[in-house]
């Protein structure tokens, strides 16, 4: 273990976490789980006795460790890190030994984690459902655990839920049986053998329908989304075949797809054996099945090899964007992965832009000390992170010889937690023939300092180039002179070449009210069932003034809660200003039926107090 994490409490330099027993049993009246852990723990230092766990509003009921009493404390209340708890043993430890230390606990209603929705909230309209997500910090509000990045477990569990309600979790599954001590009751049994970080623990509990989509898939959704995402999602085994092709063995064993209800806050989650995924995903067309590719891709690049604490969090995705982009490459051809690596730059910019080129949350490193790692999440992990692994692959040979250092980097650090620092050491041990070349890389400038890198890359421009001439044409034209624009002039682009022709316009002033018009007119983009076509419009047209969008903007805002989208669209309407208040009502209105972590960002966009 290399430094200690500014996100955790745990006393992760004197033990370490090697398997977790969870017993759990959903409370949907309540909105709690009542849970035990047992936390078999291995002691690196001598006269050991105390250690310390992360926990966050949990209630503690009891501890005992090998079956004695054991005393507790819980520390002071730290605003985003939660609460320490502090535990004696009754007995002293030597280096090397293990110990079970069990923790009877219960959540509270308003744990960051976990999402309780009401039946009127799901798609189906008649059950209740929760749903968790635990990264990067919040799976101390679900269990008492050390809970960072550096330390990794396998667990086991079994979960008490309704018995007309199903339960999965990022695990294998272990069988279900009615549970003896309530006859309306199940329980479901998983294990997962793989170790892993405590924020890749995932449970989702709900009225779920699973449908078999390769030799190795399912997908997971409520019975409104289930034929749509088995659709939608029907290329995943060729994914995975492609990535085990590129970074080696998939080593965790079934990789099913779980369709959430729409506010999950992410487009994806890589939970293991089970990633979670947001049903904007689903378009029609399998055109933003990539995001599944990045999932997929996380099974090595983040599972496998894991940022030790969150200030290397583009460990996980820079590396993770590489291989997606590596997929997409060998699946659809170099000119598609440079289409998406041009367009990835253009997402740099712009969260750039957002925080500000000084802003030091936009380091490809962050200092985190008394940083919420919430606040610093953004697109700069992952794609400055990729910028510079595609620059060092430019300078390294290309991307065969590049992929080939990737690749052996995942097998080296394989089941561990790595650092900045570890992993450069390896690029200079692995390219030691080429010493000379990365030294005169500007590491500082790519690594501690804020704004946009030192270096552009040359992305190749064959896919983007009718994207940018067609932004030029809007852009030149007079209004006067908008008859020129007809459908034709977006037939022939891919649903990818639509959304960077609107990236683009987005990146220039605002067009005039009657370029938007006539845009809507002739392309009829109100029509667009893509996600990421629709977002983009949306921003456009507000962005432009145009009055009738404000309400699909804030509809789209809150009828699902992806953190890209809604938090853009409510910022959007927020700056258009005889619409400022209407934002702040929108989000006021619906803000109970928002993930919280959405919530509390979308809050801070908009200039809103937090909930008391």
């Amino acid at each position: 273990m290399s430094a200690a994490d500014p996100s955790s409490f745990a006393s992760a330099a004197k033990c370490v976490s090697r398997h977790l027993n969870l017993s759990l049993r959903v409370d949907f009246d309540a909105r709690v789980i009542r849970g035990k852990v047992a936390l078999t723990l291995e002691v690196l230092e001598d006269r050991f006795s105390c250690l310390t766990l992360d926990t966050r509003d949990l209630k503690i009921i009891s501890v005992s460790a090998n079956g004695q009493e054991a005393r507790f404390d819980t520390g002071a209340k730290h605003a985003f890190k939660g609460t320490p708890l502090e535990i004696t043993l009754p007995f002293e430890l030597s280096r090397g030994q293990n110990v079970i230390v069990e923790v009877s606990y219960e959540t509270s209603p308003g744990a960051p984690a976990l999402q309780w929705l009401t039946p009127q909230q799901t798609a189906g309209k008649k059950h209740p459902y929760l749903f968790s997500q635990c990264q990067a910090h919040h799976c101390r509000s679900m269990l008492p655990c050390q809970d960072t990045p550096a330390v990794k477990h396998t667990y086991y569990a079994q979960v008490s839920v309704p018995k007309d309600l199903v339960a999965a979790m990022s695990a294998v599954r272990d069988g279900r049986e009615a549970d003896p001590r309530d006859a309306a009751r199940a329980v479901y049994r998983f294990r997962q053998n793989v170790a892993v970080p405590s924020y890749l623990i995932a449970l989702v509990v709900g009225a779920l329908e699973s449908r078999q989509i390769g030799p190795r898939s399912s997908v997971w959704s409520e019975a409104e989304y289930v034929d749509r995402a088995a659709f939608e999602f029907s290329e995943t085994e060729a994914m995975l075949k492609t990535a085990e092709d590129l970074a080696g063995p998939y080593v965790w064993g079934r990789y099913d797809i779980l369709v959430l209800p729409p506010s999950f806050p992410y487009g994806g989650m890589e939970n293991p054996c089970l990633t979670f995924a947001t049903p904007t995903l689903l378009a029609g067309d399998k055109s933003l099945s990539n995001v599944i590719a990045h999932e997929i891709a996380h099974s090595w690049t983040g599972n496998l090899v894991t940022n030790e604490t969150w200030e290397h969090f583009w460990l996980n995705e820079g590396h993770t964007v590489y291989l997606e982009r590596m997929i997409g490459r060998r699946l659809e051809g170099e000119p598609f992965r440079q289409f998406k690596a041009s367009g990835g730059w253009k997402d740099l910019r712009d969260s750039v832009s957002t925080f500000g080129a000084e802003n030091p949350l936009t380091n490809l490193v962050p200092d985190l000390r008394e940083v919420d790692p919430d606040d610093a999440f953004s697109s700069v992990p992952y794609e400055k992170g990729f910028a510079l692994l595609y620059h060092l692959e430019e300078l390294l040979g290309g991307p065969e010889v590049f992929m080939g250092f990737v690749k052996s980097y995942i097998q080296t650090f394989a089941y561990g937690s790595v650092t900045t620092g570890q992993w450069k050491d390896f690029l200079f041990t692995y390219f030691k023939d080429k010493a000379d070349v990365l030294n005169k890389v500007d590491w500082n400038a790519w690594m501690f300092t804020p704004g946009m890198p030192p270096v552009k890359p040359r992305y190749d421009t064959a896919l983007a180039d009718a994207c940018v001439a067609l932004c030029r044409r809007w852009t030149e034209a007079k209004e006067r002179d908008l008859s020129g624009f007809g459908a034709a002039d977006v037939e022939r682009l891919s649903s990818h070449q639509l959304v960077e022709f609107l990236s683009l316009l987005l990146q220039e002033e605002p067009l005039p009210l009657s370029h938007v018009k006539k845009m809507q007119e002739v392309y009829d983009l109100d029509a667009r069932t893509n996600s990421e076509v629709r977002f983009r419009w949306l921003r456009l047209c507000v962005r432009s003034r145009w009055e009738e969008a404000v309400p699909a903007a804030l509809r789209m805002a809150t009828e699902q809660g992806r953190m890209k989208f809604t938090r853009p669209l409510f910022r959007e309407v927020f700056h258009f200003e005889k619409y400022r208040e209407e934002a702040v009502r929108v989000f006021l209105d619906s803000r109970a039926a928002m993930h919280p972590v959405t919530s509390g960002l979308v809050a801070k966009d908009l200039k809103v107090t937090a909930q008391p």
